[in-house]
């Protein structure tokens, strides 16, 4: 079983791609999963994301997106969303194009109104992709990015059992849960 992570915030080695690398070692442990996750930072990439044809490491990026049995999707809220930068990453699959993955979705959020953001943004374009998104979405604030701990493990114990549950059962019945690449 593979997990990536992908990070739509431009900004290399921000505090939402330490947040959600942390936050998906939460939930593979919560999760009982070993191993490290896939990390794609979409900061990276820049023009490369608006190229007709994608460059390799743009190819090679939605080939290991593909490849992964659970995503966690994160960037930080701009207006109201999630950042352009994902949404352009995350345009380059077709409807559908992620059926049979995990998906959970995490935004860090500035303001306490923004905290629907997950719920009413990034989870719907998941699953117009196909993604199977069977927890809540997390909302961070910004406020708790120097000290996550107790929110990510609460929300990892939270969405555990539904990442096992549909790893176990899958799309077509025939997943088991094992190891994190």
């Amino acid at each position: 079983m593979s997990f990536a992570v992908i990070i739509g915030n431009p900004r290399p080695g921000s505090r939402t791609a330490g947040a959600a690398v942390a936050a998906a070692l939460a939930v593979a442990d919560a999760a009982g999963l070993a191993g490290e996750p896939d990390v794609i930072d979409l900061s990276a990439f820049g023009p490369g994301l608006l190229a007709p044809e994608p460059p390799s490491e743009v190819a090679d990026a939605l080939a290991r997106v593909t490849a992964a049995d659970v995503l966690l999707v994160a960037s930080p809220t701009y207006k109201a969303t999630y950042t352009g930068l994902l949404k352009v990453f995350l345009d380059r699959f077709a409807a559908g194009a992620l059926t049979g993955k995990i998906a959970l979705p995490l935004l860090v959020v500035g303001a306490p109104e923004h905290a629907l953001a997950v719920e009413v943004h990034l989870r719907p374009l998941l699953v117009e992709l196909g993604a199977d998104v069977p927890s809540p979405g997390l909302a961070l604030p910004e406020s708790r990015l120097d000290r996550p701990g107790s929110l990510l493990e609460e929300w990892a114990g939270r969405v555990a059992p539904a990442v096992r549950g549909a790893l176990t059962a899958g799309p077509s019945g025939d997943r088991a849960v094992g190891s994190v690449r």
